[in-house]
């Protein structure tokens, strides 16, 4: 009898002790990721994102990154569908649906990712968040990639060595550009380029400096031609399931969204600069052909005739989900503009 007694009190307080650990067992948090571990959007923004809410929820919501989910344009639909949690991807990959974020791709804006990022988030917060594009999704986060070049076989010294070449093009922005200079387009996720570009299939892609060293270009582009400010930047966001967070207890949904927003898009940013600081001298060091275009240079006051009336052709395509998208433009270049000045001080 009293070992039955000491084995039911044992078995009681083992029971006890699997109970407490349940009841404290951390909510894991599921982010899918399309690019290599090498981009810095793995290797940075989520790894420190992750120490934020972990910190921010003490411990009750851990992140865990699952990579290699496939195609980015099918990002959008697994984390409404629930197959992960959260994740990110750019908005070029799925044309008709985020007109609005392409706001910040437009030609002329002359800052990096860190800038356009924050002013991408203050002014879709500010002006668009009700236009619907992102049903389905909570937002945590837009940023930008760093500034546009073309990066090639052969090397591109002016536009008329452009026309009708097979570029690489991500979307959004990106395609009216390559329109109005009259290549042969590509649809394809930047991952893919390399391969692309070292069988033949491509002449070139329109991508930041950073992918001559996360996707391995300065290999197989031994080309950059560089146009003042570049030509264009990439908008991407990163999003929640809204159900996800609704499971969660209520601090620990204000902790998680108090550590994403700008400060997350901040970040987002900065680390995209850094790794085109970091293309650049890969690039340099691997005796890749940097083409500098000046300011005044013939090639930039094409690229200026070429880009005529796009502000405008994108505030007409937006009219009927932002009527307000021209005062949300001039606000967007001012904010960019005066926080790169800002921090470059």
């Amino acid at each position: 009898m009293t070992k039955t007694k000491l084995f039911s009190k044992a078995a009681i307080l083992s029971l006890g002790m699997a109970i407490s650990a349940s009841a404290f067992a951390a909510t894991t948090l599921h982010v899918g990721t399309w690019l290599p571990p090498t981009n810095p959007q793995n290797a940075v923004v989520w790894p420190t994102w992750a120490k934020w809410v972990e910190e921010a929820t003490e411990g009750r919501v851990k992140v865990e990154i699952e990579h290699d989910l496939g195609h980015p344009k099918t990002m959008f639909q697994l984390v409404e569908d629930g197959v992960v949690n959260a994740g990110f991807s750019y908005h070029g990959y799925v044309p008709g649906r985020f007109k609005l974020p392409q706001i910040v791709e437009l030609p002329g804006l002359g800052v990096g990712a860190e800038a356009g990022s924050v002013a991408l988030w203050r002014v879709y917060n500010k002006y668009f968040m009700d236009s619907g594009e992102f049903v389905g999704l909570t937002l945590l986060g837009m940023f930008t990639h760093g500034p546009g070049y073309i990066q090639s076989i052969d090397p591109i010294t002016s536009f008329d060595q452009i026309k009708g070449k097979k570029i690489r093009i991500g979307g959004g922005v990106q395609t009216e550009l390559g329109e109005r200079m009259g290549v042969t387009a590509v649809s394809a996720p930047a991952p893919e380029v390399y391969q692309m570009m070292q069988q033949g299939v491509i002449d070139g892609a329109f991508l930041p400096m950073g992918e001559q060293k996360t996707l391995r270009l300065k290999e197989v582009a031994p080309n950059v031609t560089m146009l003042p400010g570049g030509m264009y930047l990439g908008s991407f966001s990163m999003f929640i399931d809204p159900y996800f967070l609704e499971k969660l207890d209520p601090k620990d949904r204000e902790a998680i969204m108090s550590v994403s927003g700008e400060k997350l898009s901040a970040l987002a940013g900065r680390a995209w600069d850094g790794i085109d600081d970091e293309g650049l001298k890969a690039a340099q060091e691997a005796g890749v052909n940097i083409i500098r275009v000046k300011e005044g240079d013939q090639m930039a006051q094409e690229f200026q005739k070429l880009i005529q009336g796009m502000d405008e052709q994108w505030i007409q395509s937006v009219s009927d989900r932002a009527p307000n998208a021209r005062k949300a433009l001039k606000e967007l270049r001012t904010v960019a503009r005066e926080y790169e000045r800002e921090h470059q001080e």
